[in-house]
């Protein structure tokens, strides 16, 4: 039985660290993907998790499964293409540590699960199942993704959704709005970015949960806000958390995907439905997750940067 399993990319980040005379620059490599950031977070604080989706079968592809395995997550669901690469993201960083990214995807082998590849059983086998939205750019990764979402949400599982809105990956912005709408009208539970709700509707963080709450069925919803900390709201409570501070943020890729794993791995440690938690037990959720991004940010990579458990609870006793 699985904690969570989660559908999407594995790719390598390629990350500055420097330039050359010429402005070049010079880049290393770390492991990553959304949804792998996800499940780390939730596997290095010891829930069980799977990863479906696709990788090429080549260096990075190897690397990149090998990993996974070293950190715990199951790769049973985890596909080699023969004929595509492995996707890879080059992030440059600015003064702050803030992103941006160009991506090698064309095809990249992440857009190329398709729907036979599904091994629908890991879905049976867990609690929680997890999407995002950069496997619905392209086909065939888009129908296999509605084909997993579907199934998950027809046996009755907590479904999590995190839009993580990628603009360079989508060849219309109008058809970016209807995939992340898609997703927010099956998901339970939502981590979205301040950019992310006014992309969408241009609302401020308050009323964007507000909206979605009211208007896609959603049970429960994380508002992320960079270095401002986390808006969050459910039928019961709202509220705001800080990020975490006196740190030195190094890199900011993946701190998103860390948060909604430790988020939701401390929601599955308490034991309530989203719906039924109270002011109190959402501070909680929040705050953990907070602390374990803001930690994540001080160390480059997405999967590499995840920290320890005790880490994050001597930084929470420490506040």
């Amino acid at each position: 039985m699985y904690d969570v399993v989660a559908l999407g990319e594995l790719l390598i980040d390629f990350t500055c660290v420097g330039a050359d005379s010429d402005g070049y620059p010079t880049m290393a490599a770390h492991p990553g993907g959304a949804p792998a950031n996800f499940l780390a977070a939730l596997t290095k604080f010891g829930a069980k998790t799977a990863l479906m989706g696709k990788v090429g079968a080549d260096t990075f592809g190897r690397l990149l499964t090998g990993t996974l395995r070293k950190a715990g997550i199951d790769t049973g669901g985890l596909m080699a293409a023969d004929d595509v690469f492995t996707t890879l993201a080059f992030v440059t960083l600015d003064k702050t540590g803030n992103r941006e990214f160009s991506f090698s995807r064309k095809p990249g082998a992440d857009t190329c699960l398709t729907t036979e590849e599904l091994d629908l059983s890991l879905i049976d086998q867990t609690r929680v199942f997890h999407f995002g939205t950069l496997s619905l750019t392209d086909e065939p990764a888009r129908s296999a993704t509605c084909r997993a979402v579907e199934y998950a949400k027809a046996g009755g599982k907590l479904i999590t959704f995190d839009p993580n809105l990628r603009k360079p990956l989508w060849r219309d912005l109008e058809e970016a709005k209807r995939q992340m709408i898609w997703g927010l009208t099956k998901a339970d539970v939502v981590k979205i970015s301040d950019e992310e709700v006014e992309f969408l509707w241009g609302l401020d963080v308050e009323a964007g949960a507000d909206f979605i709450l009211r208007n896609f069925g959603v049970k429960l919803v994380f508002v992320t806000c960079g270095a401002e900390g986390c808006y969050f709201k459910n039928g019961n409570a709202s509220g705001h958390v800080p990020s975490l501070s006196g740190i030195h943020v190094m890199d900011t890729t993946g701190a998103g995907d860390i948060f909604g794993g430790s988020a939701v791995w401390k929601l599955l440690q308490l034991g309530n439905a989203p719906e039924a938690l109270d002011e109190s037990e959402l501070l909680e959720i929040v705050t953990f997750a907070c602390t374990s991004a803001g930690l994540s940010t001080t160390r480059p990579g997405g999967i590499s940067s995840v920290p320890d458990y005790q880490e994050v609870v001597a930084h929470l006793r420490a506040i």
